[in-house]
């Protein structure tokens, strides 16, 4: 098992990198998101790997951090769900936006992805619904010590200007997303959805 790839990235590709390793050049898989991230060719960089073997060759994929790697083994334990899907899926989605679409069965926001159907999406959101936890998905990378105490709960003002923006036509992901931005400790039902239609804007 090879948990991670650190050394010099020597190439970058389409939808592939060679980062060179104690003298070998290992080509890895990567998403677009990942790309973007990639330091100029010639310096270090660590990505974290999955070894795929199957019978008609062996093939490393790469990701930016352990959670999104989390997230692409989540993805390729849904049936008929491979890596080339899962890795799809990871370019045009952060984990927590994919988390987010499970939760609330988003399934325009899976299909978004290259060559993921909607009868996938349908699969993915079925299989991983109970898996995934929506607290998880609209609070990741909230401002540090940031714990508002009405982020548990249905009825807390955070999940009802969710549904507020929800009710006004804006996917359950894109309104996690603007609340999320916009939130901020005392603000009640109203100034949240205020904050955050603004925030849409900016989106």
């Amino acid at each position: 098992m090879i948990s991670f790839v650190k050394g010099t990235l020597d190439e970058v590709m389409e939808n592939a990198v060679v980062v060179e390793a104690a003298g070998i050049g290992y080509e890895i898989r990567v998403s677009s998101a990942l790309i973007g991230k990639l330091p100029s060719v010639g310096e270090t960089v660590k990505i974290y790997t999955y070894l795929q073997v199957k019978e008609d060759g062996v093939a490393l994929f790469g990701f930016a951090d352990r959670q999104e790697l989390q997230m692409f083994h989540r993805l390729i334990g849904v049936s008929s769900v491979g890596p080339k899907y899962a890795l799809a899926i990871l370019s045009v989605l952060t984990p927590q936006e994919v988390a987010m679409a499970v939760i609330s069965g988003d399934v325009k926001a899976i299909t978004a992805a290259p060559g993921v159907g909607a009868k996938t999406a349908q699969r993915i959101i079925l299989e991983l619904k109970d898996k995934l936890r929506g607290e998880d998905a609209v609070f990741a990378q909230a401002p540090a010590g940031w714990t508002p105490q009405t982020e548990s709960g249905q009825g807390g003002a955070i999940w009802e200007a969710i549904d507020a923006m929800t009710a006004l036509g804006y996917s359950r992901s894109e309104a996690a997303q603007a609340v999320k931005a916009a939130a901020q400790e005392d603000m009640d039902v109203e100034a949240i959805l205020k904050a955050a239609l603004k925030k849409m804007v900016s989106f």
